[in-house]
């Protein structure tokens, strides 16, 4: 492909027309929002968020972060302020149903999608911003967290407007170019990412700082950063939040979010989240799925490069340093690594501009070995989506057969091992596999599956059959958050002599009993209450405890 990128200086390539960027905005819309309204809450992150923003519209208290009684301070803000706005907005209040929550997420990933582009194109020309942003839409990571509304897919939107204002900081200078407003946009995007998740986009964008510093010579870029009048921009936007919520939690808000949130994860693994380095390693060709093997064919191909053409540098810079960090760090979850995944989206975009080399070596090896885990993990995943239906209700799903399908074409695509395509055409047609894939299984087959969905069914039970308008659930076993979101804060989560006893109080409350706290339940029943009545009976599994449970719902007799 032609491009007006000049690799030895590092020349911006170009932009794209408003009908290209109005053409990805509608693709991230068909790619994020079918199954929103569809997938139930999931725990066990999903919900502790939703139902903070949920108390934070009850109780008209938008500063302080609670779960019930209990304070949540292990993130800022941001993301339940921009949560309740919508829920808000929506004119439902409280009662808004989950996908309102998530249109947050949709907007980030959106937002996401579009810089990409935006970046790609002025790096590396307009087909490389296609290829950016149609590649950005189509990875799995992200097709997953715009659908879950927490802070991952807001933050990324952060992460790429700050790394994009850094790169015009930086090509910029190369070029000769000032940029007057990439600066501030830079130090903007920081203040917005610590209200949204504390210091880890400020700790990304530092680690790229730094590498650019050590590997290029010119360092006057340094200067046009900005750093004292932005650094105070970034703390304009972060600290009145940060000012209050301490005068009201006093220190327990910083020794929760930096000493037991931030600092206790570089420290040791947290909540069975620990492994080794190499993890995301491992699971690099199921979260970048499906452009695994272009995105590090690309990155192999960079090396080389880094010295005669800065943007390279920079998107190397990006992602080694964060990668590494990451790997090192004990506690580790999958999405720690969605804020590097640009740089690699970025390479892949480069890519399809330049004629590339044939890898040998260690290198050829490597990308074999990716094209095995792309195989994998294309094939289990048509497998799960085919399989999941049949295990648990016993029934074919013509859905699952359709992802299926989908999710090996979107493989085959995305592979690189492709028929001749124009590089576009042929991102975007995966990019389109894999989203079609995603939204069948999120908004057919996955919610489909009854047993794994225990507190809807819990929910609808209790709401069919309380005794009371004002009745009350109380939850012996089964302490899941997707439970109160959708039975209401005043759940009660408990053991099941403690459920016994609340019935004994209160004969509108109901109380919900897991089988291994029957015998509990039991024996506070013999202690006094009498005329208790099953209500309810749900069978299946608590996919969090990976357990069987039969849950039993109980009321005192009318």
């Amino acid at each position: 492909m032609s491009t007006t990128a000049d690799a030895g200086g590092g020349r911006q390539g170009g932009a794209l027309s408003r009908l290209h960027y109005l053409l990805l905005a509608l693709f991230c819309v068909a790619a994020f929002v079918p199954g929103i309204s569809s997938l139930p809450p999931t725990d066990r992150d999903e919900s502790r968020f939703v139902q903070a923003t949920k108390q934070m519209v009850e109780t008209g208290d938008f500063v302080d972060i609670r779960f019930q009684d209990v304070p949540r301070y292990k993130k800022p803000a941001g993301i339940y302020w921009l949560q309740a706005a919508v829920v808000l907005a929506s004119g439902d209040g409280a009662d808004a149903p989950i996908w309102v929550y998530r249109t947050v997420s949709v907007a980030g990933a959106l937002v996401s999608v579009l810089t990409a582009a935006w970046l790609g194109a002025r790096m590396f020309g307009s087909s490389a911003g296609l290829v950016a942003g149609f590649g950005m839409a189509g990875i799995l990571m992200l097709g997953f967290e715009a659908r879950i509304a927490k802070t991952d897919a807001a933050l990324l939107a952060t992460a790429l407007i700050a790394q994009a204002a850094l790169a015009a900081v930086y090509l910029g200078h190369r070029q000769g170019v000032a940029s007057p407003r990439a600066p501030w946009v830079f130090w903007a995007a920081q203040g917005a990412a610590i209200l949204i998740k504390g210091p880890v986009i400020p700790a990304l964008s530092l680690a790229t700082v730094v590498a650019i510093a050590f590997l290029d010579r010119d360092r006057g870029w340094l200067r046009r950063l900005k750093a004292g009048r932005g650094a105070v921009l970034a703390l304009l936007i972060a600290a009145p939040w940060l000012a209050v919520i301490t005068w009201k939690s006093g220190a327990e808000f910083w020794q929760e979010a930096i000493g037991r949130d931030f600092l206790g994860k570089v420290a040791s693994g947290q909540e069975s989240h620990g492994f080794p380095p190499g993890y995301y390693f491992i699971l690099y060709s199921a979260t970048f799925w499906p452009f695994g093997i272009p995105a590090i064919a690309a990155g192999l191909a960079a090396l080389p490069r880094l010295k005669s053409d800065p943007r390279l540098l920079f998107c190397l810079a990006w992602y080694l340093p964060y990668w590494i960090a990451i790997e090192l760090m004990p506690t580790k979850l999958p999405h720690y690594i969605l804020p590097a995944y640009p740089a690699l989206v970025m390479l892949m975009a480069w890519a399809t501009t330049e004629a590339m080399p044939v890898l040998s070596g260690w290198r050829m090896w490597l990308t074999r070995a990716t094209v095995l885990g792309a195989a994998v993990v294309t094939i289990g995943l048509a497998a799960v989506a085919v399989g999941a239906t049949p295990y648990l209700l016993g029934t074919v799903s013509w859905w699952g057969l359709l992802a299926a399908l989908l999710l090996l074409l979107a493989g085959w695509l995305g592979s690189g091992i492709r028929p001749p395509l124009v590089e576009p055409a042929r991102t975007g047609l995966a990019a389109a596999a894999a989203a079609a894939a995603l939204g069948v299984l999120s908004s057919a087959v996955v919610p489909a599956l009854t047993p794994v969905w225990l507190s809807p069914q819990i929910a609808e039970v209790f709401a069919a059959k309380k005794p009371c308008p004002r009745s009350r659930l109380v939850a012996a076993g089964y302490h899941e958050p997707s439970l109160v979101f959708l039975a209401g804060t005043d759940t009660l989560l408990t053991d099941g002599a403690a459920a016994a006893a609340e019935l004994e109080k209160d004969a509108c409350t109901v109380a919900l009993v897991t089988d291994d706290q029957l015998e509990a339940f039991d024996a506070g029943l013999a202690d006094g209450v009498s005329g208790v009545v099953e209500i309810g009976r749900i069978e299946g599994v608590n996919y969090s405890k990976g357990a069987q449970r039969t849950l039993t719902l109980f009321a005192r007799a009318p």
